[in-house]
């Protein structure tokens, strides 16, 4: 073999960051194999590998012992002491077996170890700056299309985007671009797999930090996202600098920075609300842009009943529940919206013992023995309440 595999191996060292050592073990496992695959070998061997002298020996290996069994393993000590007095028993005796024309068989197959090795030290690479970038997001040229999922250009790797996690209302179309969040990376046989979202809480918490300076640098902090892929959004935010309003930094001037945000998602509505440890006040902020009159608080069943102005119950509700829904995910509350009329003729508004969010009565909340529902909202407005369960989600 000629020494430029030396220089060839040093090479790949300072450009890949593979060790020469370690493409050295392997270049010796591979020949290996390849001599007994080649040369119908199934004697014990080693391979010793002189880059410096340019060199590639055979040596077999054999096991001295009392009695041979195979003398393709084993030699006995009688014949071991013929090659070297000093030999005994459990010593290993090695021969030279270098066959004549191994020397092109070396070369082809250190060919196939190093490309192998650099292929494979590429994708660790690739696989170590993207499991990083986990829960972020990038830039992607959408490559092609399946009958499930996406195919995104990242530049060193393509990730899928499932069907489940493409928002619904996009089209999307070979050579577009497009931002998504990083879910999931993972080794495969193949190289790295990368898993991307469109529909993912997180990529509207990273957006929100690329275009709001107060949320990158800490001032506002984001508390809770709740949200529906391509329809509408909710997002609580709360800043302990009393200059600071959370609301408006992320709003932006005219709208501006909630604008480009829901421009980036297809016009997806997004309601920005600030967020409060009381969670009287949290509720009854999470409900806009409906207007809240009352807010009763049940601690134990992590529960609140609301009270709305009749003529704002269906917006308090929303299409098909959706303001709702979205409001019981951001505060992680049970939320059971009762319009004004309603909750007079049942006798719970106003409050006997309780503080309202609004009048400011101070008293215990009223013992109500009726348990909490799931149901289902319409958009009839001539519905007058309903229940709704929070999920654990963002």
């Amino acid at each position: 073999m000629s020494s430029d595999l030396l220089d060839a191996l040093t090479a790949l060292e300072k450009q890949k960051g593979i060790s020469r050592d370690v493409l050295v073990e392997a270049i010796e496992a591979a020949l290996v194999t390849a001599y007994k695959r080649n040369f119908n070998q199934a004697q014990n061997v080693r391979v010793d590998l002189n880059l410096a002298k340019g060199t590639m020996k055979v040596y077999s290996r054999k096991d001295v012992v009392e009695e041979v069994e195979d003398d393709r393993l084993y030699i006995s000590l009688e014949d071991a002491q013929k090659i070297n007095p000093a030999y005994e028993l459990a010593d290993i005796v090695e021969q030279e077996v270098t066959p004549r024309d191994f020397g092109r068989i070396a070369a082809q197959t250190a060919k196939q170890v190093v490309t192998q090795r650099v292929r494979e030290a590429e994708r660790g690479i690739i696989y170590e700056e993207y499991v990083d970038r986990e829960d972020d997001i990038v830039n992607g040229i959408i490559e092609r299309l399946d009958a499930r999922n996406l195919y995104v250009g990242l530049g060193k790797v393509e990730a899928v985007l499932p069907v489940g996690e493409q928002i619904p209302t996009e089209s999307y179309q070979p050579h577009d671009r497009i931002k998504v969040y990083i879910t999931k990376v993972e080794r495969t046989s193949r190289g790295p797999q990368v898993f991307v979202s469109r529909t993912h809480p997180g990529l509207l918490r990273r957006l929100f930090e690329v275009e709001v300076p107060e949320i990158f640098e800490g001032i506002v902090e984001i508390k809770s996202i709740a949200r529906e892929a391509g329809d509408r959004s909710k997002i609580s935010v709360h800043t302990n600098n009393e200059d600071v309003d959370p609301v408006g930094s992320c709003v932006g001037a005219r709208g501006a920075r909630v604008q480009t945000i829901s421009n980036e998602l297809n016009g997806e509505k997004i309601d920005i609300v600030e967020w409060s440890e009381d969670p009287a006040i949290f509720v009854a902020n999470a409900l806009s842009p409906s207007k809240v009159i009352d807010v009763q608080v049940n601690e134990e069943e992590r529960s609140t009943r609301v009270v709305v102005p009749d003529y704002q119950l269906s917006l308090a509700i929303g299409k098909r529940g959706q303001n709702a829904r979205l409001a019981a995910k951001l505060t992680g509350w049970k939320i059971d919206i009762k319009s004004e009329t309603d909750a007079r003729e049942l006798g719970i508004y106003p409050p006997v013992f309780e503080e309202s969010v609004v009048e400011g009565q101070l008293e215990e909340p009223a013992n109500d023995s009726d348990p909490y529902f799931v149901e289902e909202a319409t958009d009839e407005v001539d519905h007058t309440s309903i229940d709704l369960y929070s999920d654990d989600e963002d």
